[in-house]
């Protein structure tokens, strides 16, 4: 059987010659959204971040990487005819289940029923690998993970170019957060992702601001390991609203207190300077070596 070294080669070879060389390949941005808990709205973060970006005139795609329980199409009010399920099964191609939204972003539903990547067939996963190269074409790939530490988590967080931790004001919250970066930190070798924290459903800037020190100092102090303040999504009354109408509140609600959180929130991004030999090859190449 192909190993992925090889299987690795022959793809990115292709992938250089139906790319020309001003492609977008190596400039795509991966940007990994995790959380310690379920609950904190880390899908309707992920979401409209992307929609952000879209306003930026970035191509954008977001990939509901929640094996277990996908609901990125949910929340967008679409109901996908394909997900991951039949390209890992090799039913479909990646380019035959990316689903064009009303919103101008592209999204891969997610497959329900996998507990662990790692549980696929040597077959599966190689297909699964070579299929997320045809997600090169966009400027920036939004991976919306499962909430909490499983393998998959771990191994889309040590694939991606930034990884945002998302925590509210909660005491649950704030402890599950520290969880999933303590877990990280001793997981992952190699932590030069640049890891941030977004705290959601904030009050106010100065509760934003007192969460995000408790962490980022507990992180600084009990693992060595520095985590950056990305921003806050204030507790706006418009992002519930937006959920069960299953429309973005950068939709419904543009100049609203949270979709001018999630701008400012983008915006400091494009101005963070995130780790180099970006693109979709590298982060594949990462995914590859957590999944051997």
């Amino acid at each position: 059987m192909q190993d992925q070294a090889e299987l690795l080669r022959e793809m990115m070879k292709k992938k250089s010659e139906d790319t020309p060389e001003s492609g977008s390949s190596s400039e795509t941005r991966i940007i990994t959204v995790a959380s310690g808990k379920g609950g904190v709205g880390k899908t309707n973060v992920s979401i409209n971040l992307a929609l952000a970006y879209a306003k930026l005139g970035k191509k954008v795609i977001v990939l509901d990487a929640d094996l277990g329980l996908a609901n990125v199409n949910v929340v967008l009010g679409v109901i996908p005819k394909f997900n991951l399920y039949h390209v890992i099964r090799k039913q479909k191609t990646m380019k035959e289940v990316i689903l064009d939204t009303n919103y101008g972003i592209q999204i891969v539903a997610g497959a329900s029923g996998f507990s662990r990547v790692a549980n696929l067939t040597d077959d599966e996963r190689n297909n699964f690998i070579k299929e997320l190269s045809e997600l090169s074409s966009a400027d920036i790939i939004i991976i919306d993970t499962s909430a909490g530490v499983s393998q998959n988590v771990l191994a889309f967080v040590e694939a991606a170019d930034d990884v945002l931790i998302v925590t509210t004001p909660e005491p649950t919250a704030i402890t599950d957060a520290y969880g999933i970066i303590k877990i990280i930190s001793t997981e992952i070798d190699n932590l030069d992702m640049g890891m941030k924290l977004i705290v959601n459903r904030a009050a106010n800037i100065t509760e934003a601001k007192k969460v995000s020190h408790k962490v980022i100092n507990i992180a600084a102090q009990f693992l060595n390991l520095k985590i950056d303040y990305l921003g806050f999504v204030y507790d706006d009354p418009s992002v519930p609203a937006s959920v069960r109408k299953q429309l973005p509140f950068m939709i419904s609600d543009p100049r609203g207190q949270a979709s001018s959180c999630i701008q400012h929130i983008v915006n400091r991004l494009e101005n963070v300077e995130y780790r180099e030999g970006r693109g979709v090859g590298q982060f594949i190449r990462r995914l590859m070596k957590r999944m051997e």
